[in-house]
Protein backbone atom coordinates (compact mmCIF):
# COMPACT_ATOMS: atom_id res chain seq x y z
CA UNK A 1 0.00 0.00 0.00
CA UNK A 2 1.34 3.41 -0.93
CA UNK A 3 0.73 6.76 0.82
CA UNK A 4 -1.52 7.70 -2.09
CA UNK A 5 -3.79 4.74 -1.29
CA UNK A 6 -4.30 5.94 2.28
CA UNK A 7 -5.44 9.46 1.49
CA UNK A 8 -8.81 10.46 0.12
CA UNK A 9 -9.17 10.43 -3.65
CA UNK A 10 -11.12 13.23 -5.34
CA UNK A 11 -12.72 12.29 -8.65
CA UNK A 12 -14.12 15.08 -10.80
CA UNK A 13 -16.46 14.24 -13.65
CA UNK A 14 -17.58 16.60 -16.36
CA UNK A 15 -19.35 16.58 -19.68
CA UNK A 16 -16.80 17.48 -22.36
CA UNK A 17 -18.34 18.97 -25.46
CA UNK A 18 -16.63 18.99 -28.86
CA UNK A 19 -17.72 21.69 -31.29
CA UNK A 20 -16.37 21.65 -34.87
CA UNK A 21 -16.57 25.17 -36.32
CA UNK A 22 -16.35 26.57 -39.84
CA UNK A 23 -15.79 30.29 -40.31
CA UNK A 24 -16.58 31.92 -43.67
CA UNK A 25 -15.95 35.40 -45.03
CA UNK A 26 -18.68 37.51 -46.71
CA UNK A 27 -17.98 35.76 -50.03
CA UNK A 28 -18.53 32.31 -48.52
CA UNK A 29 -14.84 31.37 -48.43
CA UNK A 30 -13.35 29.60 -45.37
CA UNK A 31 -11.34 31.84 -43.05
CA UNK A 32 -7.99 30.33 -42.02
CA UNK A 33 -5.39 31.38 -39.47
CA UNK A 34 -7.63 31.93 -36.44
CA UNK A 35 -6.41 31.03 -32.92
CA UNK A 36 -8.27 30.04 -29.78
CA UNK A 37 -8.21 33.67 -28.67
CA UNK A 38 -10.52 34.56 -31.56
CA UNK A 39 -13.29 32.26 -30.31
CA UNK A 40 -15.87 32.49 -27.55
CA UNK A 41 -18.27 29.63 -26.84
CA UNK A 42 -21.46 29.84 -24.80
CA UNK A 43 -23.69 27.07 -23.50
CA UNK A 44 -27.16 28.11 -22.38
CA UNK A 45 -25.92 31.73 -22.49
CA UNK A 46 -23.01 31.03 -20.10
CA UNK A 47 -19.49 31.47 -21.45
CA UNK A 48 -17.39 28.32 -21.23
CA UNK A 49 -13.62 28.03 -21.04
CA UNK A 50 -12.07 26.43 -24.11
CA UNK A 51 -10.04 23.47 -22.83
CA UNK A 52 -8.79 22.14 -26.18
CA UNK A 53 -8.32 23.95 -29.49
CA UNK A 54 -7.24 22.17 -32.65
CA UNK A 55 -6.87 22.91 -36.35
CA UNK A 56 -5.66 19.41 -37.26
CA UNK A 57 -7.57 17.65 -40.07
CA UNK A 58 -9.89 14.97 -38.74
CA UNK A 59 -10.56 11.56 -40.32
CA UNK A 60 -14.19 11.30 -41.36
CA UNK A 61 -16.85 8.64 -41.20
CA UNK A 62 -19.32 9.66 -43.91
CA UNK A 63 -22.74 8.14 -44.53
CA UNK A 64 -23.50 9.12 -48.12
CA UNK A 65 -27.27 9.33 -48.77
CA UNK A 66 -28.64 9.45 -52.32
CA UNK A 67 -32.19 10.60 -53.06
CA UNK A 68 -33.67 8.31 -55.73
CA UNK A 69 -37.08 10.02 -55.71
CA UNK A 70 -35.72 12.79 -57.95
CA UNK A 71 -37.07 13.42 -61.42
CA UNK A 72 -35.32 11.53 -64.22
CA UNK A 73 -33.45 14.56 -65.57
CA UNK A 74 -32.04 15.45 -62.14
CA UNK A 75 -31.33 11.80 -61.34
CA UNK A 76 -29.23 11.54 -64.51
CA UNK A 77 -27.05 14.44 -63.30
CA UNK A 78 -26.59 12.84 -59.88
CA UNK A 79 -25.74 9.47 -61.47
CA UNK A 80 -23.09 11.14 -63.62
CA UNK A 81 -21.55 12.88 -60.60
CA UNK A 82 -21.06 9.77 -58.45
CA UNK A 83 -17.73 8.86 -60.06
CA UNK A 84 -16.23 12.01 -58.52
CA UNK A 85 -17.13 11.14 -54.92
CA UNK A 86 -14.16 8.89 -54.19
CA UNK A 87 -11.71 11.53 -55.40
CA UNK A 88 -13.02 13.94 -52.75
CA UNK A 89 -12.04 11.61 -49.89
CA UNK A 90 -8.75 10.72 -48.20
CA UNK A 91 -7.36 7.25 -47.41
CA UNK A 92 -8.14 7.93 -43.73
CA UNK A 93 -11.87 8.36 -44.39
CA UNK A 94 -14.53 5.65 -44.45
CA UNK A 95 -17.87 5.62 -46.24
CA UNK A 96 -21.24 3.92 -45.94
CA UNK A 97 -23.80 4.33 -48.73
CA UNK A 98 -27.57 4.65 -48.39
CA UNK A 99 -30.31 5.43 -50.87
CA UNK A 100 -33.99 6.18 -50.47
CA UNK A 101 -37.17 6.49 -52.43
CA UNK A 102 -40.10 4.91 -50.64
CA UNK A 103 -38.03 3.77 -47.65
CA UNK A 104 -34.31 3.72 -46.89
CA UNK A 105 -31.86 1.11 -48.14
CA UNK A 106 -28.31 0.50 -46.92
CA UNK A 107 -26.13 -0.24 -49.93
CA UNK A 108 -22.96 -0.92 -47.94
CA UNK A 109 -21.77 -0.57 -44.38
CA UNK A 110 -18.59 1.38 -43.69
CA UNK A 111 -15.70 0.63 -46.01
CA UNK A 112 -12.44 2.39 -46.77
CA UNK A 113 -12.96 5.53 -48.83
CA UNK A 114 -10.31 4.43 -51.34
CA UNK A 115 -11.36 0.78 -51.52
CA UNK A 116 -12.42 -0.78 -54.82
CA UNK A 117 -15.75 -1.64 -53.24
CA UNK A 118 -16.97 1.96 -53.09
CA UNK A 119 -17.20 2.70 -56.85
CA UNK A 120 -18.84 -0.68 -57.40
CA UNK A 121 -21.51 0.10 -54.80
CA UNK A 122 -22.08 3.61 -56.17
CA UNK A 123 -22.60 2.14 -59.63
CA UNK A 124 -25.41 0.00 -58.24
CA UNK A 125 -27.20 3.05 -56.80
CA UNK A 126 -27.85 4.57 -60.20
CA UNK A 127 -31.58 4.79 -60.87
CA UNK A 128 -33.69 6.29 -63.63
CA UNK A 129 -35.75 8.48 -61.29
CA UNK A 130 -39.39 9.41 -61.76
CA UNK A 131 -41.05 11.22 -64.62
CA UNK A 132 -41.79 14.90 -64.08
CA UNK A 133 -45.46 14.91 -65.07
CA UNK A 134 -47.82 17.85 -64.69
CA UNK A 135 -50.89 16.56 -62.81
CA UNK A 136 -54.29 17.55 -64.24
CA UNK A 137 -57.06 17.13 -61.72
CA UNK A 138 -59.80 19.32 -63.15
CA UNK A 139 -61.08 20.86 -66.38
CA UNK A 140 -61.81 19.20 -69.73
CA UNK A 141 -58.56 17.17 -69.59
CA UNK A 142 -59.11 15.98 -66.03
CA UNK A 143 -62.31 14.01 -66.61
CA UNK A 144 -62.93 10.42 -65.60
CA UNK A 145 -62.75 7.52 -67.98
CA UNK A 146 -64.65 5.37 -65.46
CA UNK A 147 -67.54 6.42 -63.24
CA UNK A 148 -69.59 4.72 -60.57
CA UNK A 149 -72.70 6.27 -59.06
CA UNK A 150 -71.64 9.62 -60.49
CA UNK A 151 -68.15 9.53 -58.96
CA UNK A 152 -64.71 9.06 -60.51
CA UNK A 153 -63.20 5.59 -60.32
CA UNK A 154 -59.50 4.91 -60.82
CA UNK A 155 -58.91 1.31 -61.82
CA UNK A 156 -55.23 1.52 -60.85
CA UNK A 157 -55.98 2.99 -57.39
CA UNK A 158 -53.42 5.73 -57.97
CA UNK A 159 -55.77 8.62 -57.30
CA UNK A 160 -58.44 9.26 -54.73
CA UNK A 161 -62.10 9.98 -55.33
CA UNK A 162 -62.76 13.66 -54.82
CA UNK A 163 -66.43 13.15 -54.01
CA UNK A 164 -65.69 13.25 -50.29
CA UNK A 165 -64.97 16.96 -50.58
CA UNK A 166 -68.20 17.67 -52.40
CA UNK A 167 -67.04 17.51 -56.02
CA UNK A 168 -67.33 14.09 -57.68
CA UNK A 169 -65.58 15.34 -60.85
CA UNK A 170 -62.44 16.40 -58.98
CA UNK A 171 -59.54 13.96 -58.55
CA UNK A 172 -57.15 14.37 -55.62
CA UNK A 173 -53.55 13.87 -56.79
CA UNK A 174 -51.64 11.71 -54.28
CA UNK A 175 -48.50 13.22 -52.80
CA UNK A 176 -45.07 12.01 -53.89
CA UNK A 177 -43.13 9.87 -51.45
CA UNK A 178 -39.79 11.27 -50.26
CA UNK A 179 -38.64 9.42 -47.12
CA UNK A 180 -35.77 11.73 -46.21
CA UNK A 181 -36.28 11.43 -42.44
CA UNK A 182 -36.11 7.64 -42.56
CA UNK A 183 -32.94 7.71 -44.67
CA UNK A 184 -31.14 10.14 -42.37
CA UNK A 185 -32.12 8.10 -39.31
CA UNK A 186 -30.85 4.86 -40.89
CA UNK A 187 -27.54 6.54 -41.74
CA UNK A 188 -27.30 8.06 -38.25
CA UNK A 189 -27.77 4.69 -36.54
CA UNK A 190 -24.88 3.26 -38.56
CA UNK A 191 -22.74 6.32 -37.79
CA UNK A 192 -23.39 6.10 -34.04
CA UNK A 193 -21.27 2.94 -33.92
CA UNK A 194 -18.13 4.65 -35.22
CA UNK A 195 -15.28 5.17 -32.72
CA UNK A 196 -14.31 8.41 -31.04
CA UNK A 197 -11.84 10.61 -32.85
CA UNK A 198 -13.66 10.39 -36.16
CA UNK A 199 -15.89 13.17 -37.47
CA UNK A 200 -19.39 11.75 -37.98
CA UNK A 201 -21.04 13.15 -41.10
CA UNK A 202 -24.14 12.42 -43.14
CA UNK A 203 -23.82 13.74 -46.69
CA UNK A 204 -27.14 13.97 -48.54
CA UNK A 205 -27.69 14.60 -52.26
CA UNK A 206 -31.35 15.54 -52.56
CA UNK A 207 -33.95 18.18 -53.35
CA UNK A 208 -34.68 18.20 -49.62
CA UNK A 209 -38.34 17.19 -49.86
CA UNK A 210 -39.87 15.01 -47.15
CA UNK A 211 -43.13 13.11 -47.21
CA UNK A 212 -44.07 9.63 -46.09
CA UNK A 213 -41.37 8.83 -43.52
CA UNK A 214 -42.20 6.86 -40.40
CA UNK A 215 -39.63 8.86 -38.42
CA UNK A 216 -40.41 12.46 -37.51
CA UNK A 217 -38.07 15.38 -38.07
CA UNK A 218 -38.00 16.16 -34.33
CA UNK A 219 -37.01 12.62 -33.32
CA UNK A 220 -34.36 12.30 -36.03
CA UNK A 221 -32.84 15.67 -35.14
CA UNK A 222 -32.62 14.69 -31.48
CA UNK A 223 -30.81 11.47 -32.43
CA UNK A 224 -28.31 13.47 -34.48
CA UNK A 225 -27.73 15.97 -31.67
CA UNK A 226 -27.19 13.19 -29.13
CA UNK A 227 -24.69 11.27 -31.26
CA UNK A 228 -22.50 14.17 -32.51
CA UNK A 229 -23.57 13.83 -36.14
CA UNK A 230 -23.54 16.72 -38.60
CA UNK A 231 -25.56 16.78 -41.82
CA UNK A 232 -24.02 18.19 -45.00
CA UNK A 233 -25.50 18.18 -48.46
CA UNK A 234 -25.78 19.19 -52.07
CA UNK A 235 -29.23 20.48 -52.96
CA UNK A 236 -30.36 19.55 -56.48
CA UNK A 237 -33.53 19.68 -58.54
CA UNK A 238 -36.23 22.12 -57.45
CA UNK A 239 -34.12 23.33 -54.53
CA UNK A 240 -31.27 24.37 -56.84
CA UNK A 241 -33.28 26.40 -59.32
CA UNK A 242 -33.22 29.65 -57.36
CA UNK A 243 -29.43 29.89 -57.10
CA UNK A 244 -26.07 28.14 -57.26
CA UNK A 245 -23.31 27.80 -54.67
CA UNK A 246 -23.00 27.94 -50.92
CA UNK A 247 -26.33 28.28 -49.13
CA UNK A 248 -26.26 30.65 -46.17
CA UNK A 249 -29.15 30.95 -43.78
CA UNK A 250 -29.10 34.69 -44.51
CA UNK A 251 -29.86 34.20 -48.19
CA UNK A 252 -32.78 31.77 -48.09
CA UNK A 253 -35.77 32.65 -50.23
CA UNK A 254 -39.22 32.26 -48.75
CA UNK A 255 -39.99 29.47 -51.21
CA UNK A 256 -37.85 26.89 -49.41
CA UNK A 257 -40.04 26.09 -46.40
CA UNK A 258 -40.54 22.55 -47.70
CA UNK A 259 -36.78 21.86 -47.75
CA UNK A 260 -36.33 19.62 -44.72
CA UNK A 261 -32.68 18.94 -45.57
CA UNK A 262 -31.89 22.59 -44.92
CA UNK A 263 -33.25 22.32 -41.37
CA UNK A 264 -30.98 19.38 -40.57
CA UNK A 265 -27.94 21.18 -41.96
CA UNK A 266 -28.46 24.41 -40.04
CA UNK A 267 -29.23 22.68 -36.73
CA UNK A 268 -26.20 20.36 -36.78
CA UNK A 269 -23.53 22.74 -38.08
CA UNK A 270 -23.20 21.34 -41.57
CA UNK A 271 -22.85 23.03 -44.95
CA UNK A 272 -25.27 22.98 -47.88
CA UNK A 273 -24.54 23.84 -51.50
CA UNK A 274 -27.01 24.33 -54.32
CA UNK A 275 -26.02 22.90 -57.71
CA UNK A 276 -28.04 22.37 -60.87
CA UNK A 277 -25.60 20.59 -63.21
CA UNK A 278 -23.33 17.53 -63.06
CA UNK A 279 -20.10 19.52 -63.00
CA UNK A 280 -21.29 21.63 -60.09
CA UNK A 281 -22.45 18.58 -58.13
CA UNK A 282 -19.07 16.89 -58.66
CA UNK A 283 -17.12 19.93 -57.46
CA UNK A 284 -19.35 20.31 -54.40
CA UNK A 285 -18.24 16.88 -53.13
CA UNK A 286 -14.58 17.91 -52.93
CA UNK A 287 -15.29 21.40 -51.64
CA UNK A 288 -17.62 20.32 -48.83
CA UNK A 289 -15.48 17.32 -47.83
CA UNK A 290 -12.44 19.55 -47.56
CA UNK A 291 -14.28 22.08 -45.39
CA UNK A 292 -15.68 19.34 -43.14
CA UNK A 293 -12.22 17.83 -42.65
CA UNK A 294 -10.44 21.11 -41.93
CA UNK A 295 -12.59 22.74 -39.29
CA UNK A 296 -11.58 24.46 -36.08
CA UNK A 297 -12.29 22.14 -33.15
CA UNK A 298 -13.25 23.59 -29.78
CA UNK A 299 -13.63 21.45 -26.64
CA UNK A 300 -15.05 22.73 -23.36
CA UNK A 301 -16.34 21.27 -20.08
CA UNK A 302 -20.02 21.97 -19.61
CA UNK A 303 -21.16 23.72 -16.44
CA UNK A 304 -24.49 21.85 -16.59
CA UNK A 305 -25.27 18.59 -14.72
CA UNK A 306 -23.69 15.47 -16.18
CA UNK A 307 -26.71 13.71 -17.65
CA UNK A 308 -30.07 15.43 -17.30
CA UNK A 309 -31.56 14.67 -20.71
CA UNK A 310 -32.17 18.34 -21.46
CA UNK A 311 -31.24 20.14 -24.66
CA UNK A 312 -28.31 22.54 -24.31
CA UNK A 313 -27.99 25.53 -26.60
CA UNK A 314 -24.57 26.39 -28.05
CA UNK A 315 -23.42 29.68 -29.52
CA UNK A 316 -19.94 30.27 -30.96
CA UNK A 317 -18.69 33.80 -31.61
CA UNK A 318 -15.59 34.93 -33.49
CA UNK A 319 -13.89 38.28 -32.90
CA UNK A 320 -13.65 39.13 -36.59
CA UNK A 321 -15.95 41.58 -38.40
CA UNK A 322 -18.23 40.32 -41.17
CA UNK A 323 -17.62 36.58 -40.76
CA UNK A 324 -20.23 33.84 -40.60
CA UNK A 325 -19.78 31.19 -37.91
CA UNK A 326 -21.11 27.72 -38.70
CA UNK A 327 -21.44 25.33 -35.74
CA UNK A 328 -24.07 23.05 -34.24
CA UNK A 329 -26.88 24.88 -32.44
CA UNK A 330 -26.89 22.56 -29.45
CA UNK A 331 -26.84 18.98 -28.23
CA UNK A 332 -28.32 16.42 -25.87
CA UNK A 333 -25.74 14.99 -23.40
CA UNK A 334 -24.94 11.30 -23.41
CA UNK A 335 -22.68 8.96 -21.45
CA UNK A 336 -20.12 9.15 -24.27
CA UNK A 337 -19.36 12.77 -23.32
CA UNK A 338 -18.23 12.04 -19.74
CA UNK A 339 -14.56 12.35 -18.85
Amino acid sequence: MTPEDIGAKLVLEATYVEVPVTVKDPKGKPVAGLTWRDFKVFENDTREQIRIFSVDPAPMSIAFVIDQSLTSDVMAKVNHSLDALQGALSPYDEVAVFSYNNGAQERTSFTGAQSSRLPAVLALTRETGREALVPINSGPFGGCSLTKNGSCVDSNATVQNGGSVGNPSFITIPKEIHTLNDAILAAAKELSTRPKGRRRIIYVVSDGKEYGSKATYKDVLRYLQTNKIAVYGTAVGDSARWGVGYVSRFHLPFTMYDNRLLGYVLATGGILESQNDSDGIEKSYARIANEARNQYTLVYASHEPLIDGKYRKIEVRVDRPGVEVIAKKGYYPSGQDQK
